[in-house]
């Protein structure tokens, strides 16, 4: 069968390719092009366009690339008829996505949706665009199926997390090798994962940094984003127990002792790499306002949001400061708290489904384009 997906993002780019290389196992005559990166590059298939052509962020930034953006849906749209495909495999990414599905649904081609845009957290009105686009809602995270079929009625299949298969799968890394490549000492290491945006990135850093010479017996650890140059984060390098690795996130997550992490999708890989963490978010001040008054959640990690309660200390806004980061981060490095967490995390990797999201969600796709 004739496969087109498409994936707007970095992670997306990780589990499409994940999802690829199932698609090839259990349909050996899969024909795939998409819009990915070098991940599903590396899977196979015929690469249409990189995901670093399609990143425009925030309101103004789209407003500039407005010309660009309908020339990639219209070029999408002739590709993919051009291509014929038995089904379009969309994951996240939903700006883009959503609108491609309507088209597609008008095509009469096959529509489905492989992680779910997040419309539990804000613009929930979406519900009624997903019901009539999109074929088929291939979800990750449990509290979304109750969501979709308790509160609006529609049928999603729950596949589990593949952040668990791409963590499980991984090259197991050379702890010591690692050390010495990045010139770290025999401290226990605090990792910083400050975010991949620049602006997101001089935030959070300054706060994260402000608590390192309180811990001497501890060296920190910046996690770089692939998207920044080296030379932008040098600023940052100025005290001696600071150091900095470069898009090699998971290795630094599998030897930390603890982590302070940006709210997103890393506070959940640095739970699942049993990490104790700090989940810190600062915003600007009219950002924080606006986005008070249209997301209602109780959480803002993906922990939390899980477990349904408070397993990892969030510091928003006014409370991410000085002071309020060095108490938390004392907590997380005593042991008895530690091993409390670990226990939530164990329960927390139960509850996204254990391995296999990939290979589930291929064998549901070609069940429902077979039958």
């Amino acid at each position: 069968m004739k496969y087109y997906i498409i994936a707007g993002e970095a992670s997306g780019d990780l589990h499409g390719s994940n999802l690829m290389k199932e698609l090839y196992k259990q349909d050996p005559q899969a024909e795939i092009r998409f819009w990915g990166g070098d991940l599903m590059q590396q899977a196979g298939g015929k690469l249409v366009k990189h995901y670093r052509d399609l990143a425009f962020m925030g309101f103004a930034e789209v407003v500039q690339n407005l010309r660009t953006i309908l020339n990639n849906i219209k070029f999408c749209k002739q590709d993919i008829l051009s291509f014929k495909p038995d089904a379009i495999i969309f994951i996240d990414y939903p700006g883009f996505n959503m609108r491609i599905a309507k088209w597609a649904k008008e095509q009469g081609i096959k529509t489905h949706y492989y992680i779910s845009p997040q419309i539990w957290a804000w613009k929930e009105n979406r519900i009624k665009a997903i019901k009539r686009d999109v074929d088929k809602m291939y979800i990750i995270l449990p509290f979304e199926k109750e969501f979709y079929e308790k509160k609006h009625l529609y049928p999603v299949e729950f596949v589990g997390h593949p952040l668990i298969d791409a963590i499980h799968n991984r090259p197991e890394t050379d702890k010591e090798l690692f050390k010495k490549e990045n010139n770290l000492d025999s401290k226990p290491v605090i990792a910083l994962l400050p975010g991949s945006r620049k602006q997101e990135i001089t935030k959070m850093l300054s706060i994260m940094l402000s608590v390192v010479d309180d811990f001497p017996d501890y060296q920190f650890v910046i996690a770089g984003a692939p998207s920044q140059e080296y030379e932008f984060y040098e600023t940052f390098l100025d005290k001696k127990n600071v150091h900095f690795v470069s898009n090699k996130t998971y290795d630094l997550l599998s030897i930390a002792h603890a982590a302070l992490v940006t709210s997103g999708t890393a506070t959940l890989e640095t739970a699942l790499f049993k990490v104790p963490e700090v989940v810190c978010y600062k915003g600007s001040w009219i950002s924080y306002q606006i986005a008070k008054r249209i997301i209602t959640l109780k959480y803002i990690s993906l922990v939390n949001l899980i477990m349904d309660k408070e397993v990892v200390k969030e510091l928003i806004q006014g409370e991410l400061n000085y002071k309020n980061l060095k108490k938390e981060l004392q907590k997380i490095l005593d042991i008895k708290h530690r091993e409390n967490l670990i226990k939530e995390y164990t329960l927390l990797e139960s509850k996204l489904g254990g391995e296999g999201a990939s290979a589930k969600t291929a064998q549901l796709i070609i069940k429902h384009l077979t039958t």
